[in-house]
């Protein structure tokens, strides 16, 4: 069993910047991906950012790309989700995300399905 644990969020004006955290323990071992996802009020959860084992690629969605940069620190199994330039449309929950069982996530990151281990999620709001 995997545990993800989100951190991070909190309340930013709009143009300011958050650092969300991500810890996988239990030791999800392997090559494991890790990835984001976020959910607004009233919406479906979306697709943020993924991260392979390496550091690259890295995955981006056109909502976020030049704004948010996504790494990771494997010798904490942790990674990060640099959010600049944060507008209002990005209030949401943030949701971390472990895949271990393989580099199917790669494939099509934006699939849920193809995560494995899930977070509890981090509330991120952003003031106009």
């Amino acid at each position: 069993q995997v545990q993800v644990v989100e951190s991070g969020g909190g309340l930013v004006q709009a143009g300011g910047s958050l650092r969300l955290s991500c810890a996988a323990s239990g030791r999800p071992g392997g090559r494991f991906g890790m990835g984001w996802f976020r959910q607004g009020l009233g919406k479906e959860r979306e697709f943020v950012a993924a991260i392979t084992w390496s550091g690259a690629p890295t995955y981006l969605s056109d909502s976020v790309q030049g704004r948010f940069i996504i790494s990771r620190e494997n010798t904490m199994n942790t990674a990060y989700l640099q959010m600049n330039d944060l507008k209002p449309e990005d209030t949401a929950i943030y949701y971390c995300a472990v895949a271990v069982y393989g580099p199917a996530w790669s494939t099509s990151p934006t699939m849920e399905r193809l995560w494995d281990y899930w977070g509890q999620g981090t509330q991120v709001t952003v003031s106009s």
